[in-house]
């Protein structure tokens, strides 16, 4: 057999293990997380998208202006994001938010 096809084999074993309990899969995460191109794909403002994820506008700020990095769980979910920019309003089942008018 082909090298591919035991590549195959093998990931099917794995998602099998996996399917069954007994196997966590691992995510790859890149080592470099682009926050600020992650964000314009998903055609947020800052605050927005700070608050779609769940971090503060400064830790958003501070992670495009690579001051600080990501780590562990917002990694994840920022990769995720990079991939499918809507994937969290989706899973969450989140509408737009309409303008509130202010009070006077």
């Amino acid at each position: 057999m082909s090298k591919a096809f035991d590549l195959v084999i093998a990931g099917l074993g794995e998602a099998l293990e996996h399917a069954k309990g007994n196997r966590h899969l691992r995510v790859h995460v890149p080592d470099q997380i682009d926050v600020k191109a992650i964000r314009m794909k998903s055609k947020l403002s800052q605050p927005k998208f700070a608050d779609t994820i769940g971090v503060k506008v400064g830790t958003l700020r501070n992670w495009e202006q690579n001051r600080r990095e990501p780590e562990g769980p917002a990694r994840v979910l920022l990769a995720m994001i990079d991939r499918r920019p809507s994937i969290v309003e989706e899973t969450l089942k989140l509408k737009p938010r309409e303008n509130k008018p202010r009070a006077a």
